[in-house]
């Protein structure tokens, strides 16, 4: 025993070596594990918000019995409120709960909101009947709380997993070039597209053509497998944003400069700059010179947030006065009903196909030494296509109209319809999809490429704020058009109103955005001089001796992070 363990000594010995190498294997093998969950829990958070907008509308109309211009705006409104949860439940979490209260939180109003849905989908008569072939059924006002209160539910739940688990600043994005931003954000929206091409395949050939009602327990089932990858990772998966300003301290800063602004008229003062100047301490302000100034730069983007309202607008007639119009049209085709999510799909067909094509048309200017189209051209070429769009459905509703009327079943309702086929609507959802293909990445481009590193994410945040804030416009406008036409502009019957006037209505608000953003765009052109924000000159002699040290690879960087941030 003794001469056996005294030949294996120097096998242990030999096999030691290689224990620190493990060290970056082990490291590659986590990173690897959270990317997969990571993936899971977007994949199922996917399905869960475009299984819920995919349904809503048709749910509404025919279950329901809500007209169409009400059932657009609760659509809208759940669309809007999951877009800003993200940032309101993020801040919530950095501020009061925490990051990982919060998510269990999140996860549970989640789950609760996705359960309540199919409590609503379901009238228990397909399901539940007793030995005396009795049906239980929900009462009209008690379907209606359970409906909006999973809808509300599944939107905040939806934002703290968007806000916590993926959030935009988990991905390295610090010195990056120009062209290597455009590159990841034209391909992370690509991925985001594939998968709700899958997505809106799946649950609306379910919803209509397999089991009517199953599509609202598609959410249900999802979330239990988000659940479960945020069992498996737990905070493995939580990711802790860059400290830097906030969007509390920001919205701060533009309050305390409208005070100092009112009270300046009352009392005598000094000229300043700009009225933001009024929020610094030397000016009576509240704050410090660093925030104001960084604010100030963040407010130059300010046309561009407030330009893209109305654009999001346009861009959620997709699942609004585009959906109708597709409801309305003629679904069969060799027999076969088609879903109406399939027309979703061909709006993002632009987007998966043109993302690689920017891409080698950018790599090939690049190598030409040929300077790319400006992000804010794009911008703009981008809403005079979501003009175009708008202004092409509103022909496309005459074209329809023109056609005689059919019986078409849909989730057990026998509707008149147009005998037009639906395909024939292609064009306005191919325009809008090249519309988003264009505005979505140089958008976000310009967003992060012109402000500081350290507010990078406030403005990101402001971008999601502005494209959340036109879901609501996009419902205001629907309930604004209805009340002043008396409900002839959105019509509940589409053949006896007049919806294309909506169209074209929209498309003129549109032609006006568009130009205002263009006389405007030239702000925008140069990228090459990143934001840059005013800082103490400690501040600059920290970063310039990090810059140093990591030069030469002396010292962690954790330790330069930590100083630096605690004096922003």
């Amino acid at each position: 025993m003794v001469a056996g363990d005294s030949q294996s000594l120097p096998q242990r010995r030999l096999s030691q070596p290689p224990l620190p190498g493990s060290g970056p294997l082990r490291k590659t093998r986590k990173k690897l594990q959270v990317i997969i969950c990571v993936l899971l829990v977007e994949l199922c958070e996917r399905f869960t918000f475009f299984g819920i907008v995919c349904n809503t509308i048709l749910f509404c109309t025919v279950k329901l019995g809500y007209d169409n211009y009400l059932a657009a705006t609760v659509n809208l409104c759940f669309i809007g409120a999951s877009t800003l949860s993200p940032v309101l439940v993020g801040w919530f979490a950095e501020t009061c709960l925490g990051r990982s209260k919060v998510l269990y939180l999140c996860a549970f109003l989640h789950f609760f909101g996705t359960a309540m849905l199919p409590v609503v989908a379901f009238p228990f008569e397909d399901f539940y009947i007793d030995t005396h072939h009795m049906t239980h059924q929900l009462k009209p006002r008690e379907q209606q709380i359970l409906f909006y209160f999973g809808l509300l539910a599944a939107a905040l739940g939806i934002g703290g997993i968007r806000a916590i688990l993926c959030p935009m600043g988990a991905y390295s994005l610090q010195g990056y070039n120009q062209h290597q931003l455009l590159s990841f954000f034209n391909w992370f929206y690509w991925l985001v597209n594939l998968n709700s091409t899958v997505v809106f395949l799946g649950i609306a050939y379910i919803q209509q053509s397999v089991g009517k009602n199953l599509g609202f327990l598609i959410p249900f089932t999802s979330v239990l497998l988000a659940l479960i990858a945020i069992h498996m990772m737990r905070n493995k998966l939580t990711y802790k944003p860059k400290k830097g300003g906030s969007l509390l301290t920001t919205l701060g800063i533009f309050l305390n400069s409208l005070k100092m602004c009112c009270l300046h008229y009352r009392h005598l003062s000094g000229d300043v700059g700009s009225w933001l100047d009024r929020a610094k301490e030397n000016n009576g302000g509240r704050y410090s010179e660093t925030h104001v100034e960084n604010v100030k730069v963040l407010a130059k983007l300010f046309p561009l947030y407030g330009l893209q309202l109305l654009y999001k607008a346009c861009i959620t007639q997709i699942p609004s006065g585009y959906y109708i119009q597709t409801m309305n049209s003629k679904l069969h085709l060799n027999n076969l009903l088609l879903p109406i999510g399939a027309m979703n799909v061909i709006s993002i067909l632009p987007l998966l196909l043109l993302a690689p094509l920017i891409e080698c048309v950018t790599t090939c200017y690049l190598s030409k030494e040929k300077t790319p189209l400006a992000p804010a051209k794009v911008i703009s070429l981008g809403h005079a296509c979501a003009t175009l769009s708008v202004l092409v459905a509103g022909f496309s509703e005459l074209q329809r109209k023109a056609y005689p009327l059919v019986e078409q079943t849909l989730s057990g309702r026998v509707l008149q319809v147009s005998s037009m086929p639906c395909f024939q609507l292609a064009p306005q959802y191919i325009l809008l999809g090249l519309a988003e293909a264009l505005v979505a990445p140089a958008c976000s481009l310009i967003s992060f490429q012109l402000t500081p590193s350290h507010i990078r994410g406030i403005s990101l945040h402001f971008l999601t704020l502005s494209y959340g804030g036109g879901c609501f416009l996009g419902a205001f406008l629907i309930q604004l058009v209805f009340f002043l036409s008396g409900g002839n502009f959105y019509p509940s019957m589409l053949h006896d109103g007049n919806l294309e006037r909506f169209f074209f209505l929209l498309a003129t608000l549109m032609a006006v955005n568009t130009y205002v953003f263009w006389s405007v765009s030239n702000r925008y052109k140069d990228l090459s001089v990143q934001g840059k924000a005013l800082t103490s000159p400690l501040t600059d002699k920290l970063l310039h001796y990090k810059a140093c040290l990591r030069f030469y690879d002396t010292v962690d960087c954790s330790y330069t992070n930590q100083s630096v941030e605690s004096i922003l």
